[in-house]
């Protein structure tokens, strides 16, 4: 019994990437492209011809963003399956795309193996997750921990930037609020900052730094 393709659909600002992912398509029984597109919009008016299984579409779009289009898909189809691709694999661009709902997040440029691979993982798991998606992901999750602090430093730094004060640090340290003020001075002449909010303001950025890095 003969499986019908499943039908992709993509969506790029950038025409002169049309034909590369037409190019995609060729030889590959598994995957049908049904179409190109320059925009959500664009998409949407030809939704109902198309009828796409799959739409993979760049964030960074005129109009409705890629990510903001996910739940205006979803109206039209609830079985529909979106990808968003975008050159900036931030975080933030991460955890907002899965919010909304998007079952996978690719970094572009786009190979013909890498698009193959994140179609067939999708078929498989429901989800699309490449290697430098999932180690910011992953990163997020850790424990945040700084070099050029020792290892109380860290904990300390940690329970501040969750909202401890200095007396629920000391009682979750099991050490003295002399103690904890001690290191908050040691933190403070480190990040070259002489109070709290400027602390957890410098902190904040070192965190993006490294989720950047990651």
């Amino acid at each position: 019994m003969k499986i019908n393709p499943l039908k992709v659909a993509f969506i790029d600002s950038d025409e002169s990437l049309h034909l590369t992912y037409q190019s995609y398509f060729k030889d590959v029984p598994d995957y049908e492209l049904c179409g190109t597109y320059k925009s959500v919009h664009e998409l949407l008016s030809n939704f109902g011809r198309t009828e796409p299984d799959v739409i993979i579409t760049e964030i960074s779009l005129p109009g409705i963003s890629g990510i903001e289009g996910i739940s205006y898909f979803r109206k039209r189809s609830e079985r529909v399956n979106i990808l968003v691709m975008s050159q900036n694999n931030d975080f933030t661009l991460i955890k907002e795309a899965f919010k909304k709902g998007a079952n996978g997040y690719l970094v572009k440029p786009l190979t013909i193996e890498r698009l193959l691979n994140a179609l067939n993982a999708l078929q498989e798991h429901g989800i699309a997750l490449e290697h430098e998606v999932a180690k910011k992901i992953i990163s997020s999750f850790r424990t945040k921990s700084y070099e050029s602090f020792s290892k109380k430093e860290n904990q300390i730094i940690e329970l501040l930037t969750q909202g401890f004060t200095y007396k629920m640090i000391a009682d979750k340290l099991c050490v003295t609020p002399s103690a904890v003020n001690f290191h908050i001075q040691n933190i403070y002449v480190k990040l070259n900052v002489n109070s709290k909010s400027e602390a957890l303001q410098k902190l904040k950025e070192l965190e993006i730094r490294q989720l950047n890095a990651a």
